[in-house]
């Protein structure tokens, strides 16, 4: 059966689904039942706790570290937790029970313990929350070896995804993106398997690898391309680790160029590990050298106007596919 549902409407019925399929699933997060009418801080949560009640839908104190610290420890007691962090920023005051228990206790105790935890969050800018609410730190979990990275951008993903999630014997970072949790689509209600991009537009002429936001806008410039006689093919990842490379190597072998596009600074960001791979693996497909289109090196602005300089737009991709495929002259910027 096929649904259309915005995206935090089929996060909420992953989650409600899992519940009812699975004793052992719980959630637990700052203010799940007590925001506003209940949800969390986007509604994620809602209703679940009149439905399943309060010990499995579990508001917490607010600390972030002792969160993780009681889903690591419930996951490796045979619990499947899922943990709301109310923004992905205040992950960063649960690096440890992330990073050097989570992350590693299967590899420690050689498979003795699987940690099936969940840490669901938001990333990303768009709605003005300013330098300590709007980050994208989706590359700093993808770099710990033990994590599971997961960045869904459209409601049947999001769906999938996070029961694919639930279901895994590993710990995974799941983040949505704060701009995109009203964007409406069809969910199938079925798993989405993890390490397997989605060619979300066919074309000949350029690879796009983009995530989330920037996916969103890739398709919107591929559209206007394609008026032109341009067709652009446009990837989601879907998952950051594991990374579906050999989805993107055969699109490069097609198109012979290759842009990365993320939300995230471009230094050091998941889109150099992306063109330094793909140019490992596709040297003699390359007609030029891979092009990366990414937030600038700066904090994220709380003034709206000054928010959007920093974050790309349609219209930078429109000019970076101008390098990379000259007959793109054509295609319509916000200014045309």
């Amino acid at each position: 059966m096929t649904e259309h549902l915005a995206i935090w409407r089929a996060l909420n019925a992953a989650l409600r689904d899992a519940l009812a399929a699975d004793d052992r699933v719980f959630v637990m997060g700052e203010d799940l039942t007590k925001w506003a009418t209940g949800g969390g801080i986007y509604g994620v949560t809602k209703r679940l706790a009149d439905e399943f009640g309060t010990h499995r839908i579990r508001d917490t104190p607010i600390s972030e570290e002792a969160i993780v610290a009681a889903g690591v420890g419930a996951a490796i007691q045979g619990c499947r937790p899922v943990v709301e962090i109310m923004y992905s920023d205040f992950s960063l005051l649960a690096m440890d029970p992330i990073v050097n228990q989570a992350a590693k206790t299967r590899y420690m105790f050689n498979g003795q313990f699987q940690v099936p935890l969940v840490i669901r969050s938001n990333g990303g800018s768009g709605i003005g929350k300013a330098a300590q609410h709007s980050q994208s730190l989706e590359t700093l979990f993808a770099h710990i070896p033990g994590l599971e990275v997961v960045l869904p951008a459209t409601p049947d993903d999001a769906y999938g995804l996070l029961r694919t999630a639930i279901q895994s014997p590993n710990p995974t970072i799941f983040l949505e993106h704060k701009a995109l949790y009203n964007v409406r689509g069809p969910v199938r209600r079925e798993p989405v398997p993890f390490g397997k991009a989605r060619v979300a537009c066919e074309g000949s002429d350029l690879t796009i690898v983009a995530t989330q936001l920037m996916l969103h806008r890739a398709l919107a410039v591929a559209a206007r391309a394609a008026e032109t006689g341009v067709y652009l093919e446009v990837i989601d990842p879907r998952t950051l680790y594991p990374l579906d490379l050999d989805t993107i190597a055969r699109s490069v072998a097609k198109t012979r160029r290759l842009l990365i596009a993320h939300e995230a600074p471009r230094d050091f960001g998941f889109g150099a590990e992306i063109a330094a791979s793909l140019t490992e693996q596709c040297w003699d497909h390359l007609d030029a050298a891979p092009v990366r289109v990414a937030g600038a090196r700066t904090p994220i602005p709380y003034a709206e106007e000054l928010e959007r300089e920093v974050i790309p737009d349609e219209d930078d991709l429109v000019r970076a596919i101008a390098q990379l495929v000259p007959t793109s002259a054509g295609i319509r910027t916000s200014q045309s």
